[in-house]
């Protein structure tokens, strides 16, 4: 039997420890409400103004000089173009070379020195990649270039493609890939039929958070595609893009380019906001 001293002590101990469950609780629950207080305000600022700026012309005329009407069309082609063009560089690099860790070579010293510089390039600041590019892209041909700005972002897309297909991949049952090799089924066939298929909403998912990411990058267009006032769809010149347009416009004193940088804001939010969302539909679909 417990004596009535030791009761008290438990007792004592248990609220002890339901005080400190519950100041833990509120910490916790008021940091993620200081979290999504700037949150959304955040969000309804760019809607409130974005909505405000954001017309007819704004998509379909140039970007204007000071104190005259235009829009973003250049801008909004030459990131797509940019973000599309290393989308489409990156991704098979990405894929192939988590194919190669996930499948191939999962401890060997080429592996794990490939996720030693991978780690790297997933920490490296944008900015860095940036000025790489300019030295190596830029600098020696004396002109800014819609190629350059292609090159920088596929740099930022390769390192999150090769993580998401590596993982994805390894959490596909190795009794699947055992099953097709009972069948005499060759490795490139297992890979390409059972496993990249098995992992294929999570890589989906990995290509599109890259996409994400790079949507909304300026540091690196700064310094390689840098920006053009009219359209052109030349890699071997400068080119607009949003990110540049918006950082450029908002530092100005113009109203009617401030009015296009908060536009071209809400524009990428909204981009950025639909490749989330699709991201997370394909990961719930999967699961």
């Amino acid at each position: 039997m417990m004596s009535e001293a030791q009761h008290h002590a438990r007792a004592a101990k248990f609220a002890a420890r339901n005080r400190v469950n519950n100041v833990a609780t509120f910490l916790a629950l008021s940091a993620m409400a200081f979290g999504l207080f700037w949150l959304f305000w955040i969000l309804i600022e760019t809607v409130r103004l974005g909505i405000g700026g954001l017309n007819l012309a704004a998509l379909t005329q140039m970007t204007p000089p000071p104190n005259e009407e235009g829009g973003l069309a250049n801008a909004i082609y030459g990131s797509v173009l940019m973000v599309g063009l290393a989308t489409l560089v990156g991704t098979p690099i990405g894929v192939m070379a988590g194919i190669y860790l996930a499948e191939f070579d999962r401890s060997g010293w080429l592996a794990n020195l490939t996720r030693f510089v991978n780690d790297i390039l997933l920490s490296a600041p944008s900015i860095v990649i940036g000025l790489f590019v300019y030295a190596i892209a830029v600098s020696p041909f004396h002109t800014f270039s819609g190629a350059a700005g292609v090159l920088a972002l596929a740099l930022i897309v390769i390192p999150v493609v090769i993580r998401t297909t590596e993982n994805m991949l390894q959490l596909v049952p190795a009794g699947l890939r055992e099953a097709a090799y009972a069948l005499g089924a060759p490795k490139w066939k297992v890979i390409i039929s059972i496993t990249l298929k098995a992992a294929r909403a999570g890589v989906i998912t990995g290509v599109l958070l890259a996409v994400a990411r790079i949507a909304g990058e300026t540091a690196p267009l700064l310094f390689t595609a840098l920006s053009n006032q009219f359209w052109t769809s030349s890699l071997g010149q400068p080119m607009a893009s949003l990110p540049v347009t918006i950082f450029k416009f908002a530092m100005s004193p113009y109203e009617n380019w401030q009015q296009l940088a908060w536009a071209g804001v809400f524009l990428i939010t909204l981009a950025v906001l639909s490749l989330n969302i699709a991201a997370r539909v394909l990961t719930r679909s999967k699961s």
